[in-house]
């Protein structure tokens, strides 16, 4: 069954922001303006219905700094970035991570993008993400530490 997702209404927020602190680890966690802010500026953010998974995806105009961003910002000039995608554990083994993903490529292809990038922890370690980047044709571009946290990131990209 082909999963559909919307945008976020505001009546939503609370739930999402939930959704994201639940898995700081992965993530980070936000207040709850922060992670309006990052509603507000970002290029795509879709969400499914009963508000179990979500994207948040921003493109080379977005407006935010991050470490992780600004790394892909410093290197390409047109690129599509996975900000965050978080399913909740009630919901996994459905294909909603990578139908996310194919939500934000489709729409990185109509607006002329060749390039879709994100990034994984690497310390502590996600495999689940490192797997699902790779069957996705992701390719590791680079790694950082994260500065002030104690989290290491492996960047990935892949074209479109």
């Amino acid at each position: 069954m082909p999963h559909t997702f919307r945008a976020p209404a505001t009546a939503d927020e609370a739930a999402l922001l939930r959704l994201n602190n639940d898995h700081a680890l992965e993530l980070s966690e936000l207040t709850a303006d922060e992670f309006r802010e990052l509603l507000k500026v970002a290029w795509r953010v879709r969400v499914t219905d009963n508000l179990s998974a979500m994207v948040i995806a921003f493109d080379q105009d977005t407006v935010r700094s991050s470490q992780n961003f600004d790394w892909f910002k410093a290197r390409h000039p047109r690129f599509a970035y996975i900000d965050r995608v978080v399913v909740s554990p009630a919901a996994r083994g459905q294909g909603l991570a990578r139908a996310l993903y194919e939500d934000v490529i489709a729409a990185a292809r109509a607006e002329g993008q060749s390039l879709l990038c994100a990034e994984v922890n690497l310390e502590p370690p996600n495999p689940a993400s490192d797997a699902l980047h790779t069957s996705m044709g992701f390719t590791p571009v680079g790694s950082a530490a994260l500065i002030g946290r104690d989290k290491s990131v492996r960047y990935y990209s892949r074209p479109l």
